[in-house]
């Protein structure tokens, strides 16, 4: 058995990066993982739980296939649950796929910062247990190698996020701005069509009341 620990810290506070957390699929850092199907999600107590189920590629090498077994898609249930009165959000995964063999039980908290609200600590622990196959040691130092490797393009994959729903949220003001002057271009243009063809209909008017006191009487 093996066990990976790590920890992060986001210059973003907690509420941005959670949100950052539930859309971080599909990202240009992690191709890896192909789906991800949401199978229940109920709050209780003000707390969101969700189960989901992870579909993703685990590209091991030719010798580690011959050993567990080919398989084009890898399969995982993840449980998480999201506390916004404690700032917290919890997600744990174990692997479907390989399960016999290969255990994959990996956790990740974000939590808003003890020191400074403005930040977001991550914790991550990932614990890899290979068992009934040969080189099992081996295959641990892979896999934990691996997920280490994934967890910074996972956190990379956070800021990405993060970039890509501020620059939606300008672009939805500037769009925003953008129709309400339109709005009130339109409105000025209609209102000022509509006074030209008032001011015209009393001009006519006049016009028409002058004509018809120049005839005289007879």
């Amino acid at each position: 058995m093996k066990i990976w620990t790590s920890e992060h810290t986001f210059n973003h506070p907690w509420e941005k990066v959670v949100e950052a957390a539930w859309r971080k699929y599909p990202n240009p850092m992690n191709p890896a993982v192909t789906g991800i199907d949401v199978v229940d999600r109920q709050v209780s107590d003000g707390v969101l739980i969700t189960k989901r189920l992870i579909a993703s590629q685990w590209g091991l090498p030719g010798w580690a296939v011959s050993i567990v077994g080919p398989t084009s898609v890898c399969y995982a249930k993840e449980y998480s649950t999201v506390n916004p009165e404690k700032k917290t959000m919890e997600l744990k995964s174990r692997n479907l796929t390989f399960g016999s063999m290969i255990a994959v039980d990996e956790t990740l908290r974000y939590e808003s910062h003890p020191d400074d609200a403005s930040k977001t600590k991550l914790s991550q622990e990932a614990v890899v247990t290979v068992q009934g196959i040969p080189l099992c040691s081996y295959v641990e130092n892979l896999l934990t190698s691996k997920i280490s490797h994934n967890a910074n393009k996972g956190r990379q994959a956070i800021e990405w996020v993060i970039d890509k729903i501020e620059t939606e949220v300008k672009d939805l003001k500037n769009s925003a701005v953008k129709n309400t002057d339109e709005i009130l271009m339109n409105t000025k243009k209609s209102f000022g069509e509509i006074t030209t063809a008032a001011r015209k209909s009393i001009d006519d008017l006049h016009i028409g009341n002058q004509s018809s006191q120049s005839y005289p009487e007879v």
